[in-house]
């Protein structure tokens, strides 16, 4: 059975793309049209289309506002069920909503899909003004082209100032550049498992991924939005996730989880799979259903490209800049983003504190399982945001 958005369940061949399309159920999806822009890459988009989502009630003065940056796979719905318009759940449910670390009672929290995306925002997957997909035609953007388009999200808004900015990964990469070229929008910072300018061990990485993208014959060079179900580029994404995911778990934790075992009902030795095998062809799977290959390509260089330095005098020159307060959660056993990362943050930024450890098996991937200690870390910044409150607005002092 299938809905205007797509499957209500894992069954049956995936679609060519799982990019949320003009004309499917838009679910709880607000829109906004913030114009043309001009990408720091090179290129051009002649109109970029935001989609988002909030929860809560902006105050009187605007000062509870909250954003939260979405990771590489992640979109704008943060907290909420699964249902029409919205395939999967909410991706950080546990944090944000009634009652929870980011109280929704109290705050106001907005986050928007990507540029680039493929859920509702300008991407590949969007009807260029010819009325056909993007595709291969869709410029490069970089994480300064995708905050320039959060800030005039923030601009039509009305909000003037986030008390709180935080995310993940990819999102917290954004935080970090909202905080050197927007000093004063943001009262307070939290960035999670990320890096001021990305290394070669994680170029190499996205670069492998990439690749195993390009070289499936099904992905057309990126015109692949005609394709029927089962006939899109699904097994070059799914190398990508597979390598990805591996780099988002731990091999402490998958040897514990699976060991040498087969997969039920199967007999590695005669063809069959080992379970680790199938777990990875399940991620592959279920990823191929909600996301989008040509936004998979797009984010993923759009990483490799980010260094907060870049025209700026280097990377402490521009953490070196950063004056509102920032908070720095490193996990203690990630391997994308090893926790070496974010104790450089911590040594060129002068506001941030220490490196806020989170203890978890689960590597990169603490950020969306560790809930308690996220959330512990969440309202220790949400606290210092209403103490920054009550104190005069800084200036920009670089």
């Amino acid at each position: 059975m299938t809905t205007a958005y797509g499957p209500l369940s894992y069954v049956g061949p995936p679609p060519a793309s799982g990019a949320w399309r003009e004309g499917f159920d838009a679910g709880e999806r607000r829109f906004m049209d913030v114009g043309p822009i001009d990408l720091a890459l090179g290129g051009s988009l002649p109109e970029v289309r935001v989609a988002y989502q909030t929860w809560g009630t902006l105050n009187e003065d605007r000062s509870n506002a909250v954003y939260v940056c979405h990771a590489l796979t992640g979109d704008s719905h943060v907290s909420g069920p699964a249902g029409p318009g919205h395939i999967v759940g909410g991706w950080w449910d546990g944090l944000v909503g009634p009652g929870r670390p980011i109280d929704t009672g109290e705050w106001f929290v907005v986050c928007a899909n990507v540029l680039g995306g493929c859920q509702g925002t300008t991407g590949p997957s969007s009807a260029a003004p010819d009325g056909r997909p993007w595709g291969s035609r869709f410029p490069r953007v970089g994480v300064a082209d995708m905050v320039e388009v959060e800030r005039r999200v923030s601009d039509a808004l009305g909000i003037d100032e986030w008390a709180l900015m935080l995310g993940p990964s990819l999102g917290g990469m954004r935080v970090l550049e909202w905080m050197v070229a927007s000093p004063e929008r943001v009262r307070v910072g939290l960035v999670l498992g990320t890096t001021a300018a990305v290394t070669a061990d994680q170029i190499g990485t996205h670069a492998t991924q990439i690749a195993a993208i390009r070289a499936d014959p099904r992905f057309r060079g990126g015109d692949y939005y005609d394709a029927p179900p089962g006939e899109g580029p699904h097994v070059g994404m799914g190398i990508a996730r597979r390598i990805a995911h591996l780099t988002y778990r731990t091999e402490t934790e998958l040897d514990l989880r699976f060991g040498r075992s087969a997969q039920d009902g199967e007999d590695p030795g005669a063809g069959g799979r080992f379970a680790v095998e199938s777990y990875l062809d399940h991620q592959a799977d279920k990823l191929a259903r909600r996301f989008d290959a040509n936004t998979y390509v797009a984010l993923t260089d759009a990483m490799s490209m980010f260094d907060v330095g870049h025209g700026r005098g280097g990377v402490h020159e521009a953490l070196g800049s950063i004056r509102r307060p920032l908070f720095v959660v490193g996990l203690d056993s990630d391997r994308l983003f090893p926790i070496r990362l974010q104790e450089h943050l911590v040594e060129a930024v002068p506001t941030a504190s220490g490196v806020h450890v989170v203890h978890s098996p689960f590597g990169h991937d603490g950020f969306l399982v560790e809930e308690e200690q996220v959330g512990d870390v969440a309202r220790d910044a949400l606290e210092r945001a209403r103490t920054e409150r009550e104190c005069e607005p800084l200036t920009d002092q670089r």
